[in-house]
């Protein structure tokens, strides 16, 4: 929407440290994302959306030396993939921001590119500044843009800025900046959420160093959903660096997962299974 006014950064990074205790609490959120049985088709569309805007996004990414799924995952949580207006705020490319952060960008004249002002936000948020694209260090930045006032003042609420949509969130936000309601549900998917489903589709990967590796998109055939498969996914889950859908399918990631596991071959693999 142009007239959606995002969550303004909060507290800055500067103020909030990723410690070893909050760097467990990301990678163990992440590990045990499921997303909402009647979320999932529209978590579905909304990654292929992405996915079909991913050039943009990686010349912007390219520009700052971060992920492609990180401005990604920002410019829909901030705007709802709106190309027409600032990432800062929602106002209109046509001019400078009117309304905070004012006068951005402050370099270059209006109209402007939305590569341009997303490169600007991004800097603004010193996020060409961040090295750490590990799973926990790109949660830590994208809660950061959310803002910290889940964590700190309602821990007991997830933040929907990350994960709306899945099964760890299920309602209180604040409708403004300063107000709480523990009644409000979140209306837009959390950005940890759709990072959730690439990983599982296996679209972007977290490597040890927090550098993402892009793969393939690859179409495969239904397969029967089993008891035992599920149950071996929900395992797979806890392990570091697994992060398969849960739905008892034996689709690919499910097989690579088990392989990179045990070593084996998914008794009976083939080609062909189901699109996780």
């Amino acid at each position: 929407s142009k007239n959606h006014n995002p969550p303004q950064w909060g507290l800055t990074m500067s103020r909030m440290v990723l410690t070893d205790e909050l760097r467990d609490d990301y990678q163990r959120a992440f590990a045990t994302c499921v997303i909402r049985e009647e979320r999932a088709a529209e978590v579905e569309a909304l990654t292929k959306t992405l996915l079909t805007q991913r050039a943009r996004y990686q010349t912007v990414g390219e520009r700052l030396n971060l992920p492609w799924f990180v401005v990604a995952a920002l410019h829909y949580a901030d705007t709802g993939c709106d190309f027409e207006v600032h990432p800062h705020n929602g106002d209109p490319l046509t001019d400078r921001t009117q309304h905070l952060p004012d006068g951005r960008p402050v370099e270059g004249e209006p109209p402007f590119t939305w590569e341009d002002s997303a490169a600007d936000a991004l800097r603004l948020y010193h996020l060409d500044q961040w090295r750490d694209w590990s799973i926990a260090g790109t949660l830590f930045v994208l809660e950061g843009r959310g803002g910290w006032g889940y964590r700190l003042h309602h821990p007991e609420v997830p933040s929907p800025y990350l994960w709306n949509y899945a099964t760890h969130y299920r309602q209180g936000k604040y409708v403004t900046d300063d107000t709480w309601n523990e009644n409000a549900i979140a209306q837009r998917c959390g950005a940890a959420v759709l990072l959730r489903r690439l990983a599982e589709r296996s679209l972007i990967e977290f490597t040890a160093t927090g550098e993402p590796v892009a793969w393939p998109l690859l179409h495969y055939d239904e397969t029967v959903a089993s008891p035992w498969i599920e149950a071996l996914q929900r395992f797979l889950n806890t392990l570091p660096g697994f992060f398969v859908k849960v739905d008892g399918r034996a689709g690919p990631r499910t097989s690579e997962a088990f392989r990179q596991f045990t070593g084996l071959d998914w008794p009976g693999d083939r080609p062909s299974g189901h699109p996780e």
